[in-house]
């Protein structure tokens, strides 16, 4: 449940266990509530329910509640809500790409029951003040080059604050499987018997493209598509399976492949690629600044260079390109001659 609602200064009774009550405590506080917090039916007074405007009965037994307002004197809505889940737990939540609108319900869920928050830099951080209210928020982001945080150190204090009884969220762009660590976090946990949700996210490798007009695949043009992290430079057997990918008509996106693209197009020529294959970089999908730069990869280094293309932007590699330029016509035009 998301509060949009400006409630400052207005009395509500939290009522319920006060460990499994901390979620709604911290989001009607958040905004701006005043809250009186109540454990036991048996402890509600009058002097509780003075002026409140609103009861919200947290986990089991609201009859018993219903009656100790009832015997308070209070005249108020009653609402109810789920008990926080007990213990500690990790739920590694995909993002998506970066657009607060594109987490999924099962992410707002997860992060509506954190107690502590580690917010990767791509990861939809807005979204966490809305869902996570008084949570603790901890940014553990990395830009290229700059790792402040080491992965080690991310997974224990994951660990850490688990083993403490604290509900563990760890919000990444994306989805925690793709280029996300995941399995690593995963496994962190599972060595100290730790419970973990995982939460799947919308992948850039396909939303961003998607953003900018280009799918993946394309029925009788590409029948598949590779992912790969462009992070480092990639090694002459791995450029030479991309080039053969390409020319049976496949899709390349390579992630976080700015920095090593001059290596890569390079490479792709050198292992037998058509120089003018269409390429793409899609920068900072789903924001008001996202922007597509298309060349071929004989220009790709010189063109974009030119428009400055940075991180974070998502290489795409491919005839499908095509139809996020000029050629989109001719390219359906071609396609449906031959049947698409």
């Amino acid at each position: 449940m998301l509060l949009t609602a400006d409630l400052a200064d207005v009395p509500v009774l939290v009522l319920g266990d006060p460990h499994e009550a901390r979620r709604a405590h911290r989001r009607y506080a958040a905004a701006g509530a005043d809250v009186r917090a109540v454990a036991e039916p048996a402890l509600l007074s009058a002097a509780d329910v003075a002026g409140a405007a609103l009861a919200v009965v947290v986990g089991p037994a609201p009859g018993r509640w219903r009656d100790a307002l009832r015997r308070a004197g209070a005249r108020v809505p009653v609402v109810q809500e789920p008990a926080a889940r007990t213990g500690g737990r990790v739920s590694l939540v995909g993002g998506g790409p970066g657009a607060d609108d594109l987490l999924t319900v099962r992410a707002v869920s997860a992060l509506q029951d954190a107690d502590v928050v580690f917010v990767d830099r791509l990861a939809p951080a807005g979204a966490v003040a809305a869902a996570a209210p008084g949570a603790e928020i901890v940014p553990v982001g990395k830009t290229p080059g700059h790792h402040p945080v080491p992965q080690s150190r991310i997974q224990e204090l994951m660990v850490e604050h688990a083993l403490a009884g604290r509900s563990v969220v760890r919000l990444k762009g994306g989805d925690p499987y793709v280029f996300g660590r995941g399995g690593e976090e995963l496994a962190a946990c599972a060595a100290h018997g730790i419970p973990v949700d995982v939460v799947p996210g919308i992948t850039s490798a396909v939303s961003v493209p998607g953003a900018a007009g280009i799918p993946v695949t394309f029925r009788e043009v590409s029948r598949m598509f590779t992912v790969a992290s462009g992070h480092v430079p990639f090694s002459e057997a791995e450029l030479t399976h991309f080039a053969g990918l390409g020319a049976a008509g496949g899709t390349l996106v390579v992630l976080m492949g700015v920095a090593t693209l001059p290596h890569l197009v390079a490479g792709l020529v050198r292992s037998g690629a058509d120089p003018a294959t269409p390429l793409a970089v899609v920068e900072r999908g789903f924001t008001d600044r996202q922007r597509s730069t298309v060349s071929t990869l004989a220009h790709a280094v010189e063109d974009t260079a030119a428009a400055g293309c940075g991180s974070p932007a998502v290489v795409v590699i491919g005839p499908v390109v095509r139809l996020a330029t000029a050629e989109r016509d001719a390219f359906l035009a071609e396609v449906t001659a031959h049947g698409c």
